[in-house]
């Protein structure tokens, strides 16, 4: 039996390198463990840590095509952070300049969650455990 004892990371391509990376690294505050550009590729690689351990891959490449789903088509719907307190988070992003939607109780565990979107208007979600 395999055992899988949580997610390591999860990959992002990115349309704009540096506007990602600003994004990620001095908004969201999260730690580069390594910068690679793939010369052959013309592409950057970084790799991102968060306090638990988890990563994010930010991938660019020379004109990547745009998302062609919206989040309740088949495949990945969304990525979602833990946070302490989602009212602490939400303010944290809104004075960076970061619009986050109204905040929400998941009607199933009366947990408080909103949604933020990144450069790329990608859908992320802040959760609190």
């Amino acid at each position: 039996m395999i055992t899988i004892t949580g997610i390591h990371h999860c990959a992002i391509i990115c349309s704009d390198y540096e506007r990602a990376k600003h994004f990620y690294v001095d908004l969201l505050e999260f730690k580069i463990l390594e910068e690679t550009y793939r010369a052959e590729r013309h592409s950057y690689k970084l790799d991102l840590s968060l306090p638990d351990g988890s990563q994010i891959e930010l991938f660019s490449f020379p004109a990547p095509p745009n998302r062609q789903t919206q989040p309740e088509a088949c495949g990945l719907r969304h990525l979602a952070f833990k946070v302490p307190n989602v009212a602490v988070a939400v303010r944290e992003l809104n004075d960076k300049g970061i619009v986050t939607e109204p905040i929400r109780i998941d009607p199933l565990t009366s947990k408080p969650f909103t949604f933020f979107r990144d450069p790329d208007d990608l859908p992320l979600e802040l959760y609190q455990t």
